[in-house]
């Protein structure tokens, strides 16, 4: 979701559509410098508390950019070491990073360019009506984008042209596209190999009904693609989710109110319970507001390292000045 939230922040965030066709064809890779300063604590009032719930805090950054299109990143990808991050703008644009880690914590992003995301005639998509790319997964060479306000899924041959590639647009049922229009497909992901959906692509809307109703998700593809549901609680919102090796599927969602501030949550849902026609729910690994170093956060992303299962997870900062780009780390106990 963008609008009503960044004209409750601000309103600095919006990207008009007008504007943006006027202005010059950019270039294909724009190199950013990123500086960070280090989240020392998760916890500032309790500097040396490292667990939190099922998660183990190892550190984090904020992050600033040279370039105006730096912001406002909605999906995350860390690579199979966790060396390579992919984000996607909320305005459809890539950003590539080499990750700098030192003593095992982050310590800042190197060789990092933003790209506009190319559509299927090579028409950069902040250029169309798919601009609003909210979600991304790449599994077996292929990158998912998850576009909200049109409720499609595109894919994109990223082993052979990286950021060059142009979407392919998946289908979907035709209960996606008849999702609310500011509360689409947050979150995607593909089913891992070595189970039973394996390479399924599940996506989930952000809030497909009112109050604490359940949204709808979908499994594309597979052998077993249909429409589920996801419960939501205390009027969190889905925001993305990642699938741990052993095939369970983690949710992160945010809460917010205008002058009450943010929260966000992890919750585990059994892979094996991710089928057409479920109602999938689960336990909470985490819970935070603004009592620890949060914002608005909306990618999370997963890998492995010499064993460890690492969660990484991005702020939306709906490029606005009163926000904050915050990527936080985490180890799953």
């Amino acid at each position: 979701m963008r609008l009503t939230r960044r004209a409750a922040l601000g309103g600095l965030g919006v990207v008009a559509a007008g504007p943006v066709l006027a202005q010059a064809p950019q270039p294909a890779r724009m190199p950013v410098a990123v500086s960070t300063r280090p989240v020392a604590a998760f916890e500032p009032r309790s500097p040396d508390k490292t667990r939190f719930g099922k998660l183990t805090f190892r550190g984090g950054l904020v992050l600033s950019g040279s370039h105006s299109r730096f912001g406002g990143f909605s999906g995350l990808w860390r690579g199979a070491n966790g060396d390579d991050l992919v984000a996607v703008t909320d305005n459809g644009f890539w950003l590539t990073a080499k990750v700098v880690s030192r003593a095992g914590r982050l310590a800042g992003l190197d060789h990092a360019e933003l790209s506009p995301i190319l559509g299927a005639s090579g028409k950069p998509l902040h250029r169309s009506r798919y601009y609003d790319t909210e979600s991304l997964c790449i599994a077996d060479g292929v990158a998912y984008l998850g576009v909200e306000r049109t409720h499609d899924v595109l894919r994109f041959d990223w082993a052979g042209e990286g950021v060059m590639a142009r979407a392919r647009i998946v289908p979907v049922p035709r209960e996606i596209k008849r999702l609310p229009d500011n509360r689409g497909l947050e979150a995607i992901g593909v089913v891992p190999h070595g189970q039973a959906l394996a390479g399924s692509i599940v996506a989930i809307a952000e809030r497909s009904g009112a109050d604490d109703q359940p949204t709808l998700g979908v499994i594309l593809g597979g052998r077993q693609p249909g429409l589920f549901s996801v419960a939501r609680h205390d009027g969190y919102d889905i925001t993305d989710l990642a699938f741990l090796p052993d095939g369970d599927l983690l949710l992160l969602e945010r809460w917010y109110r205008p002058l009450r501030g943010v929260g966000m949550r992890i919750r585990r849902v059994q892979g094996a319970s991710v089928r057409p026609g479920a109602l999938l729910d689960g336990p909470y690994l985490i819970e935070a507001d603004l009592g620890q170093e949060i914002d608005n956060m909306e990618g999370l992303a997963v890998h492995l390292e010499q064993g460890r299962t690492v969660l990484t997870l991005i702020s939306d900062d709906n490029f606005s000045f009163l926000q904050r780009t915050v990527l936080l780390e985490f180890e799953l106990v």
